[in-house]
């Protein structure tokens, strides 16, 4: 059976995805699934501040616990870090024009590089369950990613499941955030893309 590794932003976008993958499997973009043995993998440092850092991380853990799902936890947090690569690397004629592409691939290529050291067979992420998230761009880092590490990206595209998985994290009893994660997100509890 192949293993793949999720990368979970929270478990409000997982929930979903993780009853999907327990009941159905993978859906290639072919239509054809698969069933696969999955681990959820949180390395989220940039989510400000560490209060809420550690909210979320609980909030995974907990979820993982009592689902019985296979996790791992990346746990690293640096803001001063994480905002400085952001001002010296982020905007007009800099490497990354956005902040969420700068964002997207710090996360995802310590995932891809824990999945390579620990033999996974393939990377998603659960980014992809979100309208608000930026879905080309999370394909186009997902696919650099594949071919540096030589491990598939699955771009698995959940959007129309969004408000289904919002209403189970609530039955759920899950804690849901007010916006993406990062400052710069951060404006008076409504999510900011720039």
């Amino acid at each position: 059976m192949k293993k793949l590794l999720i990368h979970t932003c929270c478990a409000p976008c997982f929930i979903y995805i993780e009853n999907d993958l327990k009941e159905n499997g993978v859906l290639y973009e072919d239509g054809t699934r698969e069933k696969v043995s999955y681990t959820a993998c949180w390395y989220n440092p940039n989510i400000h501040p560490l209060v809420e850092y550690n909210r979320r991380k609980n909030t995974f853990e907990d979820f993982c616990k009592r689902h019985e799902c296979d996790y791992v936890i990346l746990d690293h947090y640096d803001l001063n870090e994480y905002v400085r690569y952001v001002v010296e690397n982020v905007g007009k004629d800099k490497k990354y024009l956005v902040r969420c592409e700068y964002c997207y691939y710090m996360r995802l290529k310590e995932v891809f590089e824990y999945a390579k050291k620990n033999q996974y067979d393939m990377v998603s992420t659960t980014l992809t369950i979100s309208p608000y998230q930026k879905h080309e761009i999370i394909k186009k880092v997902g696919k650099m990613l594949e071919e540096e590490y030589q491990i598939p990206f699955l771009y698995l595209d959940y959007r129309e499941h969004f408000r289904e998985g919002q209403k189970m994290a609530r039955e759920d009893g899950l804690y849901m955030q007010k916006y993406c994660g990062c400052v710069f997100s951060i404006d008076e509890g409504k999510w900011k893309y720039e």
